[in-house]
Formats: structure tokens, C-alpha cells, sequence
């Protein structure tokens, strides 16, 4: 309150706290917080290590020499064996390749910390049991999430990660418009990463098929889209119910229709 020196806003303010006109703020748990702190230290390490190597390839196309498609742990390789005639390039490249190798190397300990501690987690190990959720997801809805008990229904959660529509009402004017994007960018990225995955590899689902028809009707994008606000409600009533995804005898139908 230290900002506000106006007499008539303190007292305002006083009759709100006073009167309950306010809505608390939910303060995540210190585990969470310790989670989310380890997955963004990853996702930071993660973006530095591409940065690099964006910037050596681009350097070295200069040069008329191109990388192509290589795994991560060829690229070193394949980079000394362009510069091995050039010894400017060399002396040049090298000291990048040296922070890459660091910062590859510290990330793969956070990914180990990321996977250990996933196996650990009962709910983590719940929710990887859906399509298309891996550690990373389940790790970072988790964290977002925290207490279940904290909505009143699965579907507030989609809402509440910014995956559901604005809506767009004045007089005549009546009309959904994009997504709300409202909340934990990194849980809404996740989920989205999630449904991608689940619409394109692994076995066929009920979720992959709705998924699917949407796509057909409007748009891959927009299927995708509805498909991580789905996920979202799925996830969280997994949660509370304590139960897996089971692939066969309709259950994942059931949750289909109770999220829907």
C-alpha cells in the first residue's frame, strides 16, 4: 500500500478488504514453485543452446557451408568437419561449440532432475497416461494447476489457462473471437504442444478422433487449439477422480462427453 498516499483511495481501499469485495489470489505451494523454477531453468538452457546454433549456421551460409539436417549430438561434428580446412573459422567456431557443449550438458541435468521427479509424482505419472502427455507437459500442468480443488468445475480450467474464446457483445453485435490467452503462457503452450502430438503420432483415441472432425470442419490450427482446452479439462479430472486414461470400455468417451 506503500503507492497509495491518497487518504480517500487508503480508505476505499480499507472498506473493500473490510466489506470482502475482493477476490483472493491463489498462492501457489514452495514444491510448485521449486518445479516451475527447474522447468523454466530447462526451457531458458534449451532456447540458448538453439540460439547458438542458429547463429553458426547462419555464420557458416555466409561461406556457401551448410549444416543441413543433423541430430544434436552430431552437430559438433558435422560443424568441425565444414571449418577443417579454414583455420579463421575455426578459431572463430570453436569457442561456440565449447559454450554450446556447456550448456547441452547442463540442460541434460535439468531434463534428468525433470524426469526423476516426474517418476516420483503419482498425479505426473496419472497424467502422462493420456495421449500425447509427456514429462515436460505433466510436470507443467501440475505446477499450474497445483491445487484441483481450487475449481469448482473441470471445464473452468481451459478457461482459466486463456484457452476458450472472447466473446464479443454489444447490441447487435454477438460473436466469439479469438482465444482469450489469459493466464500461464507455459501451461497453455504445453497443452498445445500436447494436442500436436497427440493428433499426429501414437495410437488412435477418441480425443484424436473429435480432434480430427474439427479439423476436417474448420481448421488443423483451430483443431488443435480446442483439442490442448480439452486436454486441460481431461487432465484435470483425471486429477480429482484419481483415475488413469484407459483406452479401452469407453472411458475416455465418458471423459470426452463430461468435458465437452
Amino acid at each position: 500500500m506503500r503507492n497509495k498516499t491518497d487518504r480517500n483511495d487508503a480508505r476505499g481501499i480499507a472498506q473493500l478488504v473490510r466489506l470482502g469485495w475482493f477476490r483472493r489470489v491463489f498462492v501457489k505451494s514452495d514444491e510448485a514453485q521449486r518445479t516451475r523454477m527447474l522447468l523454466v531453468s530447462r526451457s531458458h538452457l534449451l532456447g540458448k543452446s538453439q540460439d547458438i546454433e542458429n547463429c553458426i549456421r547462419g555464420s557458416l551460409k555466409v561461406f556457401g557451408l551448410r549444416i543441413g539436417v543433423i541430430t544434436k549430438r552430431g552437430f559438433e561434428g558435422r560443424v568441425l568437419e565444414l571449418v577443417a580446412s579454414d583455420p579463421s573459422l575455426i578459431a572463430i567456431v570453436e569457442p561456440l561449440l565449447r559454450a554450446r557443449r556447456t550448456i547441452v550438458e547442463a540442460f541434460e541435468r535439468l531434463d534428468r532432475l525433470c524426469i526423476q521427479l516426474a517418476r516420483r509424482d503419482p498425479i505426473c505419472r496419472r497424467l502422462m497416461t493420456v495421449p500425447g502427455v509427456g514429462v515436460i507437459v505433466a510436470l507443467t500442468y501440475v505446477t499450474g494447476v497445483d491445487a484441483p480443488e481450487r475449481f469448482r468445475r473441470s471445464r473452468d480450467v481451459g478457461a482459466h489457462f486463456g484457452l476458450t474464446p472472447k466473446r464479443y457483445s454489444s447490441g447487435q453485435i454477438d460473436y466469439d473471437g479469438r482465444i482469450s490467452r489469459c493466464g500461464d503462457e507455459m501451461v497453455r503452450t504445453a497443452l498445445y504442444q500436447a494436442a500436436h502430438v497427440l493428433m499426429h503420432h501414437g495410437r488412435w483415441s477418441s480425443l484424436r478422433s473429435w480432434a480430427m472432425r474439427i479439423a476436417k470442419r474448420r481448421s488443423v490450427k483451430l483443431a488443435k487449439v480446442a483439442l490442448a482446452r480439452k486436454l486441460a479439462v481431461v487432465m484435470h479430472r483425471m486429477w480429482c477422480d484419481g483415475t488413469d486414461f484407459r483406452w479401452s470400455d469407453g472411458h475416455d468417451s465418458d471423459v470426452l462427453n463430461a468435458a465437452a
